[in-house]
């Protein structure tokens, strides 16, 4: 009998030292789990942001940021005029998450059932005029805009930036004379880029995001019009947990540095 209990007893220490070893090598791998299963609150997968034109430098950041923050998700942006994009949402385009430059639009997407839970606002900003570089027009005043000879590219109406812009033409008394109405800031920014055009009334942030290729005149009827950025998910989202931690990464801490830096300002 003496040799079987041995033998027993030896087999119960070579099994208690296997299942140590392995529960320390399971402790220092941090558990049996992947990295993706351990990403936060099961965020992880692609989503498809539409975003206003105006948001395109510093959502581009931000994506960066929360892909960091979120090694599981991976984000891609569609950038265009609100009021495009809407159009484009509301004829059944595939997204998860919605930022509009102007409440308005946003609106338009909450009552046609796109959205899913309340926008978010997340910043705002103000217009501002675009120069080439040494200001050959000499523009010094909003209403230098509406001078004989002075090429001056605006947004549609139908744009947020065309809207506000038609906000200050009212309560100014300043009626413009436009070259031409573009869809989007960026296309603003671009024809006064180019030297196509001596001025344009885009964002302050875009004017800034543009650095040396264009000069900026601030104009104090800019303060009239303030925009609101409101941001949200969309219905059906394919990613609903994912949709939900972008636009809580955009409204928070790390979203608002990013957009702060831009030039935007606090909702």
């Amino acid at each position: 009998m003496t040799v079987p209990n041995r033998l027993a007893r030896a087999a119960l220490t070579i099994t208690a030292a296997a299942l140590l070893l392995t529960g320390c090598a399971t402790s220092a791998t941090g558990g049996a789990s992947s990295p993706e299963s351990a990403t936060p609150t099961g965020v992880h997968g692609r989503i498809t942001v539409f975003a206003a034109a105006s948001l395109t430098t510093s959502f581009t950041r931000i994506g960066r940021e929360f892909e960091a923050a979120y090694p599981g998700a991976t984000v891609t942006f569609s950038f265009a005029g609100s009021s495009d994009l809407v159009t484009q949402l509301t004829e059944g385009a595939p997204a998860d998450v919605f930022a509009s430059a102007v409440e308005g639009n946003m609106q338009k997407a909450v009552k046609a059932g796109v959205t899913s839970g309340p926008p978010v606002r997340f910043a705002t900003n103000v217009l501002s005029i675009a120069v080439p570089p040494g200001n050959p027009a000499k523009i010094r005043a909003f209403a230098d805009l509406a001078r004989s000879g002075v090429k001056t590219v605006v947004c549609a109406p139908q744009v947020p930036c065309g809207a506000a812009t038609a906000k200050v033409e009212a309560s100014s008394g300043t009626a413009l004379s436009p070259v031409s109405q573009e869809s989007s800031v960026t296309d603003v920014l671009g024809k006064v880029e180019s030297g196509e055009a001596d001025a344009g009334i885009v964002y302050a942030t875009d004017v800034k995001a543009a650095g040396a290729k264009v000069a900026t005149v601030p104009f104090p009827e800019a303060a009239d019009v303030v925009n609101e950025y409101p941001i949200a998910t969309i219905a059906g989202s394919a990613q609903p947990a994912t949709a939900r931690a972008f636009v809580a990464f955009v409204a928070g801490p790390q979203g608002r540095a990013v957009l702060r830096a831009a030039g935007f300002g606090a909702p």
